[in-house]
């Protein structure tokens, strides 16, 4: 019976860890549905780079949920692995280095996505790719990896 709880306990740890899984949109327009399936109705569109947390699978495609708890599913074609990150907050400050005695370079506003280049400590350097900004955030200020 110790045994078994054991493994129990293993599988279903190893399960979390697997349903954890971040993964960000590879495309420019990218349709979450209502179900797995692309006869299912379209909830969202979302655009390149938005980081996404897969809850479950069906066959092909990801159940996803995203920094305001939205879930859909998407399709495990038009997603990859590369590190991105979204504002979570309604402001925040992009600075030249990582910490708040450096420069304030611009601003982000909630929603807008970066990829992720680098970490140190509690920051994260980021880059937008349309307006070719680089600089660092309060990783708590963010949603991603």
């Amino acid at each position: 019976m110790k045994k078994y709880f054991l493994t129990f306990v293993i599988l279903f740890f190893f399960a979390a860890v697997a349903q954890a899984k971040m993964v960000s949109v590879s495309g420019e327009l990218v349709s979450m549905r209502s179900g797995p399936g692309p006869d299912y109705a379209v909830l969202w569109e979302l655009g390149q780079g938005y980081p996404l947390k897969i809850i479950a699978t069906k066959g092909d495609w990801l159940k996803v949920t995203d920094f305001e708890n939205d879930t859909g599913w998407v399709h495990s074609r038009v997603v990859n692995r590369e590190a991105h990150l979204v504002v979570k907050k309604k402001v925040v400050n992009i600075r030249s280095g990582p910490g708040k005695k450096f420069k304030i370079i611009r601003q982000a506003q909630k929603g807008v996505v970066f990829r992720t280049l680098d970490k140190e400590g509690n920051w994260v350097k980021v880059k937008h790719e349309e307006e070719n900004i680089t600089g660092w955030i309060l990783r708590s200020l963010l949603w991603g990896w």
